[in-house]
This record gives structure tokens, C-alpha cells and sequence, in this order.
């Protein structure tokens, strides 16, 4: 018997900019970046700031001014200085995205 693990919202492969700040070590920062893909729980995006599993983020959309605090769920490899880092919301928010039309499990909170 196979197990597939599912998934608490749809990934959606979405380039949109936005802006991370926090701390990295002892010096505050603030980077303009873009997501991989985004989710109703969070996101994949690119930091080229050095960040720890579990470390709180803010993650700001520009597009709506929406901030929300967010936490290191996973980091990958540095790549021509950028990681792959994951982040989820504390709660999911899919309205953080401004899609005109998100996947119908995305609502399923």
C-alpha cells in the first residue's frame, strides 16, 4: 500500500515580487526578491540572505501592501547566491496572493 502525502493547499508556479525583511545574525534586513511559487499556507521564494530553519520573517506583498509574519519552514542550496527558501504563514492567507482565480482548496481553511 502506497502513501501519498497530501498537500494543505495547492502549489501554484507563480512569479511575484516581494519584500523579506528581518534579521540575519546581528544586522537587520530588508530584500526585494520574487517567489517560485506561492500557496494558500506560504511560499517558495529566492533570498540571497542567509536565514535559519524556523527564523520568523516578514514577507511583504507590494502589490497590496499586505505584511504578514511568516517562518522558515525550509532552505535549500545556494545557487549564484540565491537559496530556495520555504516559508509558511502562521495561518493560512490566501487572499496575501491577489489571484483572480486560486485553487478551490485554497478556501478550505
Amino acid at each position: 500500500m502506497a502513501f501519498t502525502a497530501q498537500r494543505r493547499s495547492e502549489r501554484v508556479l507563480l512569479d511575484i515580487p516581494v519584500v523579506v525583511s528581518g534579521h540575519s545574525g546581528t544586522r537587520i534586513f530588508q530584500e526585494e526578491t520574487f517567489t517560485v511559487t506561492v500557496s494558500a499556507h506560504g511560499a517558495l521564494l529566492m533570498l540571497e540572505t542567509n536565514v535559519v530553519l524556523g527564523q520568523k520573517l516578514v514577507v511583504k506583498n507590494p502589490t497590496n501592501s499586505d505584511e504578514r509574519e511568516v517562518r522558515v519552514a525550509y532552505k535549500g542550496a545556494v545557487h549564484a547566491g540565491l537559496a530556495q527558501v520555504a516559508v509558511e504563514f502562521a495561518k493560512p492567507a490566501p487572499e496575501f496572493w491577489q489571484m483572480d482565480s486560486p485553487p478551490e482548496n485554497w478556501n478550505a481553511r
